[in-house]
């Protein structure tokens, strides 16, 4: 087991073939803490060590990626940032980092001032725009030039749409390039009923028709379709991560990870899971999953889990503690090993310089 230590309030630890796993797929892992306010960036250096680089956020919350771009939702906004290239990277490593080398550095280029939605999922469509969950109002959203948002979609379980987090929608999932299948705590229709449906009242959505497609679920969160069309869901009222076949309606677990679970990214034949601890030091009071870790005499942890989606096994994994306690979302950032992020409050926005030439040279 190797050991590691970023800054000096987060303890980070992993199993003794991640550093070499993540290697192996070509690309980094980033990852938002939601209460600590911070976006991890875990990658790799080329003398296979793990590079470990954090920016402070706003609750950061949900992650999209689209090429060289990599969208955040925060509290009161949407970010996106954009790689800048081989040739912006080099002239930006030392301002962004003066202890290891960076293949890829993500500027700041467009904020969406949403107000405090409570953005959950975040995702682009086949059009480059973003979509959300826009867990305040029950629906799903597109980011607008005029205003907080546009409303795309509502559950039919809702009479309308009202800032009262009814039902707790919270997670979104694409095909080809739209919404096609979104998660709640609970078909409640009045403010934040959800809260009294927890362990069994969660649902699993079909978008364009708005039919229930799996009920029964607690606390769904991250439906993620796969290439070849599967749905994954993580169950984190059980502390299962299981996939879904719509004509059935039927949750099939795969692995039980002990923890909270929020965050799945998908690939290479892999599931990379998001676990939390207990919010407040308290239990998870009232749910399978705290039956369960009393069971397996575990104590839940924070930190990603890789998952084989074939066997159920879990191969690797990374453990955080210190003030890193709850993780929101976890993102695969192809082709890119090692990178950096330039940052709001420090000098480094103000020396590192994009340009579009336009075509005149």
């Amino acid at each position: 087991m190797s050991s590691l230590a970023p800054p000096p309030a987060l303890s980070l630890t992993t199993s003794r073939q991640f550093a070499s796993w993540l290697a192996s797929t070509g690309g980094s892992l980033a990852l938002t803490t939601y209460q600590s306010g911070k976006l991890l960036i875990v990658g790799t250096r080329p003398d296979g060590r793990l590079s470990i680089f954090e920016r402070t956020l706003e609750r950061p919350m949900g992650l999209a990626v689209d090429g060289p771009k990599l969208a955040v939702a925060t509290l009161t906004q949407i970010l996106t940032f954009v790689d800048a290239g081989s040739a912006a990277a080099a002239g930006a490593s030392a301002a962004a980092s003066s202890t290891a080398p960076h293949d890829a550095v993500y500027l700041p280029q467009l904020a969406h001032f949403t107000g405090d939605l409570d953005v959950h999922d975040l995702a682009f469509d086949g059009h480059g725009r973003l979509v959300f969950a826009n867990t305040l109002f029950g629906c799903l959203a597109r980011t607008s030039e005029t205003h907080s948002f546009t409303a795309l979609w509502k559950p039919p379980f809702l009479s309308r749409l009202a800032p009262e987090d009814r039902c707790h929608l919270n997670g979104l999932a694409l095909l080809e390039g739209r919404p096609a299948y979104a998660t709640a705590v609970s078909t409640t229709d009045v403010a934040d009923g959800w809260r009294d449906h927890r362990r069994d009242g969660g649902v699993l959505l079909d978008v364009p028709t708005g039919e229930v497609v799996c009920a029964g679920l607690s606390m769904p969160h991250s439906p993620r379709l796969c290439p070849d069309g599967q749905l994954w869901v993580l169950n984190w009222g059980t502390g299962e991560l299981g996939w879904v076949d719509p004509n059935r309606g039927q949750f099939e677990p795969v692995a039980f990870l002990p923890g909270f679970l929020r965050g799945l990214a998908i690939f290479g034949g892999h599931a990379v899971v998001g676990l939390s601890e207990p919010r407040e030091n308290h239990t998870f009071a009232g749910l399978h999953l705290q039956e369960r870790l009393e069971l397996e005499r575990v104590a839940p942890r924070c930190g990603l889990m890789v998952v084989d989606l074939a066997t159920g096994d879990i191969l690797h994994w990374l453990r955080l503690e210190g003030v890193v306690r709850e993780l929101y979302d976890v993102v695969h950032l192809p082709g890119r090993r090692s990178p950096s992020m330039i940052g709001f409050r420090t000098d480094e926005i103000r020396r590192v310089l994009s340009v579009d030439d336009g075509g005149i040279g």
